[in-house]
C-alpha cells in the first residue's frame, strides 16, 4: 500500500451517473434532467462524465449530443461496443464536445467470451485492436474497457491492454463488472497489471467497481493504493443491481485519509450535498439516512456522550466537517418578508444554480408558498427548484381541477388541461379514489394509456403545513419516464407529478418522430 509523500498524485474521476447510473431499473432521467445533472457534475469538477450509450436509443443519442454541446470543463464520453456502427454513433453525438472521449468495451472473461460473445481469445484481441484504431480516426481520447476483467485471465488482460495501448488507447479500464472482488486481491491485480503490461506508462489505468458485495468503494481505494490513475463511479453509488462505487465516498475517503494516501482529486467536495439531493430527486431513488457523507444522519449525534464530545471538541466524533461536503452552515429562516436577494443567497448556500428565467419562476413559487406556510425550509426550496429547473417543455399544462369523494360515493373528478397549441380540453371521470379518477381523466385527454409503475408521496418537511412531494413512474412500450410534483395540496402534487411524467413521455416520443 502507498504511504503519504510530499507530492500528491492526482486521481482522475470518471463519473458514469448519466450512463451506468441512469440505466439501473427505476433511475431513468429525461433530457432536461440529464442536462441539469451534467451541469452540476461539471461544477463538481469531474474529469470525465459518461453521458450515455449513443447507439442504444434515440434518447441516449440526443442526451449525449446535448451534454456534449454545453460542457466545456470536463471531457464528455460516449460508450460503445467494439462495433463500427456504435463508434459512428458516438462520433456523431460527440461532434460538438470541447473534449470528447470514445469509450469502448469488450468482454474478456471466459464465461462472457463463450456464452455471450461466442468468440475466441484471438477474435476478442483482434476486435479490440481494430475498434481502437477505428475510433482513433475520429477521436484522440479513446478508452478501452475489458468487461468482466476481474474474472478474466490476468495474462490475457495484460496482452489485450498492451495491444490496445499500442493501437492508441489513452486509458485502459479494469472493471469488476459483477462486484465479485475483495479489496486485497483487487489491489494485487492492479499492481500486477501495472508491472506486466508493456507500454502502460503511455496510458492511464482505470477501475470500474460494482457493489454487489458492498465493496465497490473499498476495491476502488485498494486499486488507487496500488497505482490506478482513474476511478469510475456515480453520485450516490447508483447503478446496475447494487450500484457502483459512490463518488462522494471515494473522494472523501482519499481526502480525509491524506495522512495515508499520497493522492487527491480535482473534485470540489462542497458540491456533494446539493448534487446528491439532485440525483436523488430526478431518479426518485431515496438516500438512506445512514448513507456515508450525504445521508441525513451522517453528521447527526443523538447519544448524549457523543453530543457532549462534539460540543466540547468536534473532532471527538467527526472526522470531517459538514461544510466540507456542502451541508449548509447558515440556517437563516426565510418567510413572507424575505426578498429576492435573501432568496438568491440561500440558493447559493445550498449549491443551487438556476438561470434568470427559472429564478423568477421559482421566486414566484416561493412567495406563493410563504402565503401558505409561516417559514420555508431548505427542503422546501430544494423541492421548488427541482420542480422548476429540470422540467421538460410542457405539452400539457394544468388549468384547473376538482374532485368529489367519500366513503359511500366513490370518487369523481373534473380536470381541464391546456395543450401547448393553446386549446383547452376538459374531462370528467370516475375512479376508485381521487387519484385514480384524475389519472384516468388525464389519460383520456392526452390519448395515451401508460402503466403506472410507481406512485409515492411524502412530506417535504414536518407538520400539517408541509408541502407534499409526489413521485410517479410510468411505462409504455418498454420505456419509462419519471415525474415529480410539489404542492401543499397532496392531490395537486399528484396531478403535477403525473403531468410531469406525461410531458417527459410526449417530449421523448416527439423527438423520436423527428
Amino acid at each position: 500500500m502507498m504511504k503519504n509523500s510530499d507530492k500528491k498524485r492526482i486521481i482522475q474521476i470518471f463519473d458514469t451517473t448519466l450512463r451506468d447510473g441512469e440505466q439501473a431499473p427505476g433511475c431513468s432521467m429525461n433530457l432536461g434532467e440529464k442536462i441539469e445533472v451534467a451541469k452540476r457534475l461539471e461544477k463538481l469538477g469531474v474529469d470525465v462524465m459518461e453521458a450515455g450509450f449513443p447507439v442504444s436509443s434515440p434518447g441516449d443519442f440526443e442526451a449525449v449530443k446535448a451534454v456534449a454541446g454545453i460542457i466545456k470543463n470536463s471531457s464528455v464520453a460516449g460508450l460503445c461496443r467494439c462495433l463500427e456502427k456504435d463508434i459512428d454513433a458516438a462520433r456523431e453525438s460527440l461532434a460538438k464536445a470541447a473534449s470528447p472521449r470514445i469509450h469502448l468495451f469488450l468482454a474478456t472473461s471466459p464465461i462472457h467470451m463463450k456464452h455471450k460473445l461466442k468468440m475466441t481469445k484471438e477474435q476478442v484481441l483482434e476486435n479490440a485492436v481494430a475498434s481502437v484504431k477505428y475510433a482513433k480516426k475520429f477521436c484522440n481520447d479513446v478508452e478501452f474497457s475489458a468487461e468482466d476483467a476481474f474474472r478474466s485471465d490476468l495474462g490475457f488482460i495484460c496482452k489485450v491492454f498492451t495491444a490496445v495501448i499500442k493501437a492508441g488507447a489513452l486509458t485502459v479500464n479494469f472493471p469488476d463488472t459483477v462486484g465479485y472482488a475483495l479489496p486485497g486481491e483487487f489491489g494485487e491485480r492492479i499492481l500486477y497489471i501495472k508491472e506486466h503490461t508493456a507500454g502502460i506508462e503511455k496510458a492511464k489505468l482505470s477501475v470500474h467497481c460494482h457493489n454487489d458485495l458492498g465493496l465497490a468503494v473499498a476495491n476502488s481505494i485498494a486499486a488507487v493504493a496500488n497505482g490506478a490513475d482513474q476511478v469510475e463511479c456515480t453520485i450516490n453509488g447508483i447503478g446496475e443491481r447494487a450500484g457502483n462505487a459512490s463518488l462522494e465516498e471515494l473522494v472523501m475517503g482519499l481526502r480525509v485519509r491524506q495522512d495515508y494516501f499520497s493522492v487527491d482529486t480535482r473534485i470540489d467536495s462542497t458540491q456533494f450535498y446539493s448534487i446528491s439531493r439532485l440525483v436523488s430527486q430526478v431518479t426518485g431513488v431515496k438516500i438512506q439516512p445512514n448513507k456515508a457523507i450525504v445521508g441525513d444522519n451522517a453528521f447527526a449525534h443523538e447519544a448524549g456522550i457523543h453530543q457532549h464530545g462534539v460540543l466540547t471538541k468536534r473532532e471527538t466524533y467527526e472526522i470531517m466537517t459538514p461544510e466540507s461536503v456542502g451541508i449548509p452552515k447558515n440556517r437563516m429562516v426565510l418567510g413572507k418578508h424575505s426578498g429576492r436577494h435573501a432568496f438568491e443567497e440561500r440558493l447559493k448556500d445550498l449549491g443551487l444554480s438556476v438561470d434568470e428565467a427559472a429564478f423568477d419562476k421559482i421566486f414566484e413559487e416561493f412567495k406563493d408558498l410563504t402565503g401558505k406556510k409561516k417559514t420555508v425550509s431548505d427542503r422546501d426550496i430544494e423541492a421548488l427548484v427541482m420542480d422548476t429547473a429540470v422540467s421538460v417543455p410542457e405539452t400539457w399544462k394544468l388549468d384547473h381541477w376538482a374532485v368529489n369523494t367519500g366513503s359511500a360515493l366513490g370518487a369523481s373528478c373534473v380536470i381541464r388541461l391546456q395543450h401547448k397549441d393553446g386549446k383547452y380540453i376538459k374531462h370528467i371521470s370516475m375512479g376508485d379514489g381521487p387519484i385514480d379518477s384524475l389519472f384516468k381523466a388525464i389519460n383520456h385527454i392526452v390519448g395515451r394509456e401508460p402503466e403506472l409503475e410507481l406512485y409515492e408521496i411524502a412530506a417535504v418537511t414536518e407538520g400539517s403545513a408541509s408541502q407534499g412531494k409526489t413521485m410517479v413512474k410510468i411505462a409504455m412500450g418498454g420505456r419509462r419516464w419519471n415525474g415529480r410534483g410539489v404542492s401543499t395540496d397532496v392531490v395537486e402534487a399528484s396531478i403535477k407529478a403525473y403531468l410531469s411524467a406525461i410531458n417527459a413521455m410526449e417530449w421523448d416520443l416527439a423527438g423520436e418522430k423527428e
